[in-house]
């Protein structure tokens, strides 16, 4: 009799996880396990230019890719370059030193390559932005209700402590704010101080008792000094309304060394102990992509913030093209997040539209495609759900649209709340959003239309795109 599981369109086996061997790399073949697991040394020696990048990788990749790299830093990318070696060491993970010749096919179609190491030929020449990309494409910093505190949700706020992460991604979708200027982006920049920040929105938070839900983010938790962080988590747990903190960190799999250093890991148990004893939810929200970044290394770093009394870690990654955008990638990191990591997969974003981020995007149509594919496979607890970020809106489960044009690749939205800047929107309920496809793809029909509406060309050359997203307001 055939086996119930033959012929499913994903087999699932469980698979060991695995840290690549660094010491493949020229650069580092003589740094020691000790080194390695280091915190400050995998700070130190983070990647931050192509200079580096070849003293790393050194002839193993052709002349033709740094020179790739260098055209995109210099043209296209909205985030500088800044990748811990724990990250860039999951890059073409089973290559060896005997594999010279195969290094540069293998960087370039390297799912953690294409998103953390972004060269300009990735970028779509037609469309490298969407007409209605900007740069705060959800609107984060127009719902400021103190510097970094966006009030969007009626019972969330969003608290950003800080512009600055261990790595840079380039779909961030705070690349307005997080990091260092580009020569195509000049950055904002927060203004107070510190503490004069951090009081502003404690402040914010004791005469709004409505907030019950606070997101601690930046950039990265993880840059923060961890007394200045255990300073602030101690004074939201004073604070009576709030019931929910969850700690934003792509660090916990970019660099899990520093949540398994010591005084993070008894200063987390600190905190931990007093949510409890509070009643307080106290969460780890990281960001994977994609499986080969679930290394030994990542789960021992969350079974450290879980031993320490953190109620759960749990994933929100982001679907982007070549990188995960198949039932099996999806699973596959699925999978060893819960089953080896102890790592809740919980929620996969759509990328959002952010300049120079089209060959990244799916469409909506795709992404309700890949929500049905994933479904019965994992637990139900453990089985993420694919959200759309709506501008004005806010997350939304790629089934809730109230209705999509697919051949022009609009879809729109409605919500049931108001932001902290539409109190007294009448409309705000009833209004329908709209969000965008990539056009390139779109049936020919609705390409055309595109074309006649926003020349490519012209968007292309437009650095923050301002004067289009103008001109297609009008049309």
């Amino acid at each position: 009799m055939a086996s119930m599981e033959s012929g499913q369109p994903y087999e699932y086996a469980r698979r060991e996880l695995v840290e690549p061997d660094w010491r493949r790399f020229p650069g580092w073949a003589d740094v020691s396990e000790a080194d390695w697991g280091n915190a400050q040394w995998q700070r130190v020696n983070c990647v931050k230019n192509v200079n580096q990048m070849r003293k790393v990788l050194g002839d193993r990749v052709s002349d033709a890719f740094y020179d790739d790299l260098a055209k995109d830093g210099e043209q296209r990318a909205t985030m500088s370059m800044l990748l811990p070696p724990q990250m860039l060491n999951t890059i073409a993970p089973t290559l060896d030193s005997t594999a010279a010749g195969s290094w540069t096919d293998a960087y370039y179609a390297d799912p953690i390559r294409r998103y953390m190491l972004p060269v300009y030929s990735d970028r779509r020449a037609d469309w490298p932005s969407h007409p209605f990309a900007t740069r705060d494409s959800l609107h984060e910093h127009d719902m400021w209700v103190a510097e970094g505190l966006t009030h969007r949700y009626p019972t969330k706020v969003l608290a950003e402590l800080l512009s600055t992460c261990p790595q840079y991604c380039g779909h961030c979708t705070r690349m307005d704010l997080v990091g260092n200027s580009t020569p195509t982006i000049d950055k904002l920049k927060l203004k107070l101080k510190p503490t004069v920040r951090y009081d502003a929105m404690i402040e914010y938070l004791e005469a709004n008792p409505g907030v019950r839900d606070v997101v601690v983010s930046g950039g990265d938790v993880a840059n923060v000094p961890w007394k200045n962080l255990e300073n602030f988590l101690g004074r939201l747990l004073d604070i009576d309304s709030i019931r929910d903190i969850r700690l934003a960190t792509k660090a916990l799999m970019g660099l899990p060394q520093h949540w398994l250093q010591d005084d993070v890991v008894e200063g987390m148990g600190r905190i931990a102990s007093t949510a409890r004893e509070r009643g307080v939810n106290l969460a780890i929200h990281t960001h994977v992509n994609h499986v080969q970044s679930v290394t030994p290394t990542v789960a021992r770093a969350a079974r450290a913030m879980l031993d320490a009394g953190v109620r759960d870690v749990r994933n929100q990654g982001v679907l982007m093209r070549g990188v995960n955008d198949t039932p099996e990638a999806l699973l596959d990191l699925c999978f060893a997040l819960q089953g080896e990591a102890n790592i809740l997969p919980y929620y996969f974003y759509m990328c959002d539209m952010i300049p120079n981020s089209e060959h990244w995007r799916t469409s909506v149509g795709q992404a309700q495609d890949l929500q049905t594919a994933i479904m019965g496979y994992l637990p139900g607890y453990a089985t993420p759900r694919i959200i759309c970020d709506v501008p004005f809106v806010g997350k939304r489960w790629v089934h809730q649209l109230g209705r999509y044009d697919d051949e022009r690749g609009i879809s729109y939205w409605t919500k049931n709340y108001r932001t902290s800047i539409e109190k007294d929107d009448v409309d705000a309920l009833t209004r329908e959003y709209p969000y965008y496809d990539p056009i390139d793809t779109l049936p020919e029909a609705g390409q055309k239309w595109w074309r006649e509406q926003h020349a490519p060309e012209t968007v292309a050359a437009e650095g923050d795109l301002a004067a289009a997203r103008s001109r297609a307001a009008n049309t």
